[in-house]
């Protein structure tokens, strides 16, 4: 799905703009195994940048024995078939967003629940701790697996055309576009606002000519895509945050011995660390840069929205489809919610 990848438009990422040799094919010389890895971003995010350094330090520490191949930016295929194709072995590595798996797996969306997380320092604690493990146990039971920790996809956020989104009695009402995703939907129904699924590619004509007012996405996709030519605030509400996974297919995993299993997890591990560095980079950037074409930032009441899906059925809902176990989790860091 587009929101969960960046622009196809070239993206320099600071100090992450770094080029990529060899991303496309690469001769397979004298290498025991050979791998794909599979994206849907755009070649210059830091995803693929920091997954290709991952692969040239594989490559080395196993002696030239275990060689991947990156394709970026849906070349194999769109999300959900690249999820099919990974499930299948077609394709031994994936990189997806934990939205795109709960399509799958539905407990993969427990990260996702609206207003859990306020800050990356709560993000990390649990993405890195129990939650996260839970997530890739469950995971685990399936044909895949994930291969390292999770890496970042970003905060949500609420842009406008009309008011300024402040706290819950502003979006009530407010029409806005959302993603044919059943947690965004939910979420902002919950909230008494007009969620209207609209395709992507629709988004900036559909903003343009008022038929909603406006959207919610992270920043990177309201620069590349040039949205707040036709909004005029962001409200900063960071109301769900996304994860990107790692995926490998099982039996692709097995077939490697022991210790290029563990050179693949530590390396993508070390490169999920730099990404993660770099989104924030590029979210300080960012702001910067949309303030200066006109764009107005405003720091809502974040506590009213997560109030007022409490009151809803909301959590209550999400806890029922998701599980007294996964809920048990995901509160440990959320505190209650249902």
């Amino acid at each position: 799905m587009p929101e969960a990848s960046l622009s196809r438009r070239r993206l320099l990422v600071g100090a992450a703009a770094l080029p990529l040799f060899g991303i496309l094919t690469r001769r397979a010389s004298a290498a025991e195994f050979v791998y794909k890895l599979a994206t849907g971003q755009d070649p210059n995010h830091p995803v693929n940048i920091r997954a290709q350094q991952a692969i040239e330090r594989i490559r080395e520490a196993s002696g030239g024995r275990l060689e991947i191949r990156l394709f970026p930016a849906n070349q194999l295929g769109a999300d959900t078939d690249l999820l099919a194709q990974v499930r299948s072995g077609a394709v031994e590595f994936l990189n997806l967003s934990s939205s795109v798996l709960a399509t799958f797996l539905p407990v993969a969306s427990l990260p996702n629940v609206g207003f859990v997380f306020k800050d990356y320092d709560s993000v990390w604690a649990a993405m890195d701790g129990p939650l996260g493990t839970y997530v890739r146990a469950e995971i685990g039971r399936t044909p895949i697996i994930t291969v390292s920790k999770a890496w970042d996809n970003g905060f949500r956020h609420v842009t406008s055309s009309t008011r300024e989104i402040r706290s819950y009695d502003d979006i009530r009402g407010f029409k806005i576009r959302v993603p044919q995703a059943p947690m965004q939907t939910s979420l902002f129904r919950a909230l008494d606002a007009g969620a209207t699924p609209i395709n992507f590619n629709e988004l900036y004509s559909a903003l343009q000519t008022r038929v909603v007012e406006g959207q919610e996405n992270p920043l990177p996709i309201l620069a590349t895509t040039r949205l707040y030519e036709v909004q005029k605030t962001c409200s900063l509400t960071g109301h769900i945050w996304d994860a990107y996974w790692i995926l490998g297919n099982k039996r692709a995993w097995a077939r490697l011995p022991e210790d290029l299993r563990a050179i693949v997890s530590r390396e993508l591990d070390r490169s999920a660390e730099d990404e993660r560095a770099d989104i924030v980079a590029l979210n300080a950037n960012l702001r910067t840069t949309l303030a200066g074409k006109g764009l107005r930032f405003i720091d809502p009441d974040r506590d009213s929205f997560r109030e007022a899906l409490a009151r809803a059925s909301f959590y209550r809902g999400w806890k029922a489809k998701l599980g007294d176990a996964a809920w048990s989790r995901l509160e440990e860091f959320a505190g209650q919610l249902a």
